[in-house]
């Protein structure tokens, strides 16, 4: 019996969904997108039926091989893991993984969780993009000063990895609260060539199912 095909609950603007997309087009993987409206009816990540199998009612949540998974770098392990195949999202080499890891984290940890949509929702429409843009400038400038030493075409050397998969969306963050990124070059040279790579491309925003027609 042919296995069914993976389930990605997602919302079109979400960062930690968008590097699951990425990760699921570059390794070429067939899915379903079900939404979640992280907005409307305040918010369908906190209905009954979600929160019994993402806890922390939180997207993405990516339903794959029989197994629920939630975390969107616990899920791109999973999936690098089970699909080892190129294009290889973790180096091989310990040392160039544990830097891949770090930058992801930088973004994952210091940057999108004090500017997610929780967040901002407790900060109030007046303030929010104060402190968007004060927080994603703060982690920007450690990221430049990193990337700048661990840059090739790409966060580390010439590959795509887990870096870039965190990077892109967190740049489109950047631009949303107007951050200045005339004074980050490395972060804007790396986002500007991943930005025409077809697995990009097909996970952006404009692209989902649930995106706005006024945003595609």
């Amino acid at each position: 019996m042919a296995a069914s095909k993976p389930i990605l609950y997602s919302y079109f603007r979400s960062s930690c969904s968008w590097r699951v997309r990425i990760a699921l087009a570059l390794k070429e993987i067939d899915y379903e997108t079900k939404a979640v409206n992280l907005i409307k009816d305040g918010g369908q990540q906190h209905s009954k039926d979600y929160a019994s199998f993402n806890p922390i009612e939180q997207v993405p949540t990516l339903i794959i091989d029989g197994h629920t998974l939630i975390q969107s770098l616990p899920i791109i392990e999973y999936i690098e893991e089970t699909r080892p195949d190129l294009p290889k999202l973790l180096p091989k080499e310990p040392l160039k993984r544990a830097t891949v890891r770090a930058i992801a984290e930088i973004v994952n940890s210091g940057i999108q969780p004090i500017q997610n949509s929780a967040v901002l929702q407790k900060i109030g429409d007046e303030g929010k993009i104060e402190w968007g843009n004060f927080w994603i400038d703060r982690g920007f400038g450690a990221l430049e000063k990193m990337l700048s030493r661990t840059a090739g075409k790409y966060c580390v050397g010439d590959d795509i990895t887990l870096a870039d998969l965190c990077l892109v969306p967190q740049i489109y963050n950047a631009k949303r609260f107007k951050v200045d990124m005339s004074k980050f070059p490395v972060i804007s040279r790396i986002g500007e060539e991943l930005s025409g790579h077809e697995a990009f491309i097909a996970a952006h925003p404009s692209k989902q199912p649930d995106c706005p027609d006024d945003l595609k």
